[in-house]
């Protein structure tokens, strides 16, 4: 189960007496068991101006500012990168600014005006200075140090893979090790590849793929598609969502367990984040059907992030009654639902 966290921003205390920095060049550090994209937003006199997108690992920082930062204030907005399913980074931030789809550099921000830009939620940031320089640290509750970050973001993708090295909690015990090692074994890597740069990278890719144990949703259209997965657990079937699966690629969920049925659902969504009518069948009285993929088992659902275990009445609790397609796990191999 992917763990709900805030996103914190902070500045880095200064631990040592600083005369003057070697580089006054801004840094964005992270301590997150997530790969994130992060971006910028400056204001000065009531003009704004964003870019990003900046790739920020674990446990490591990036220079995204070259000289002192101009400006009365600055924002920081970040992302996870899609292989993580439904955004786990709830923004709790000051201002909302315009951003792009893809790499971008903005000026009057306060207003989205084009194709693929859309408003994003900033928090305001103030630097602070450090031996090389100043930085912002991005972080989870949990407070990782950099080496904790990095082997959170290990397991993190290792359980989205397919490989049980939970719990997700920065701590690189015996369990997590054996989830390395069959990793590694079953990629036929080398063995030292757990100390390899670009071993997140790896892991993202396998993390991606439909092969191997598990489950995944491989979506085949041109659409993002949001998806939706029920599990049951102690009894109850409970549902979470929303995952989003990008055009072309695989996601694996998070799972705990070997689950022998699991209920899917899918709905293509546009730039806006809403759902899209299927053209390809006659409309009727509310007009085309969506364009999502589902079945004739009910269960709850919402427009935002959800968790949820009771379905017994999903409209007289403001949800949302959803159609969820059954889907039989294998005992061996994997199980893709795909959207066509």
């Amino acid at each position: 189960m992917t763990k709900r966290i805030n996103i914190i921003l902070i500045a880095v205390a200064a631990l040592i007496a600083l005369t003057q920095p070697a580089c006054a060049d801004l840094q964005l550090c992270s301590r997150m068991s997530y790969v994130v994209e992060a971006a910028l937003a400056i204001e000065d006199k009531g003009a704004t101006a964003t870019r990003g997108w900046f790739r920020i690992v674990p446990g490591q920082c990036r220079t995204v500012m070259q000289g002192t930062p101009p400006g009365e204030t600055l924002y920081v907005h970040a992302r996870a990168l899609p292989v993580y399913g439904g955004s786990p980074l709830p923004q709790a931030g000051h201002a909302d600014f315009c951003v792009g789809t893809e790499n971008f550099t903005l000026a009057a921000t306060r207003s989205c005006n084009r194709s693929g830009q859309h408003i994003a939620r900033f928090t305001a940031v103030k630097p602070s200075e450090t031996e090389k320089g100043l930085a912002v640290y991005l972080a989870e509750d949990a407070e990782y140090t950099d080496e904790q970050a990095r082997d959170a973001a290990v397991q993190r993708l290792l359980v989205i893979a397919g490989y049980d090295a939970n719990p997700i909690d920065g701590i690189r015990g015996e369990k997590t090790d054996t989830a390395i090692a069959r990793f590694i074994a079953d990629n036929r890597l080398e063995n030292t590849a757990a100390g390899r740069s670009d071993f997140l990278d790896v892991l993202m890719a396998a993390a991606q793929k439909p092969s191997g144990a598990g489950f995944s949703w491989c979506n085949e259209t041109r659409n993002t598609v949001m998806a939706a997965l029920g599990l049951e657990e102690q009894g109850s079937v409970v549902t979470r969502g929303w995952y989003r699966v990008a055009p072309g690629k695989c996601l694996r969920p998070d799972l705990t367990g070997k689950p022998r049925r699991l209920y899917s659902f899918g709905e293509a969504v546009g730039p806006d984040n809403q759902p899209l009518r299927d053209g390809a069948r006659p409309a009727g009285q509310g007009g085309a059907p969506m364009l999502a993929w589902g079945g004739s088992t009910i269960l709850c659902t919402r427009n935002s992030k959800f968790e949820l275990s009771d379905h017994k009445d999903c409209g007289s609790n403001g949800l949302t009654a959803t159609g969820f397609a059954t889907v039989e796990m294998s005992g061996t191999g994997a199980t893709t639902v795909q959207f066509k």
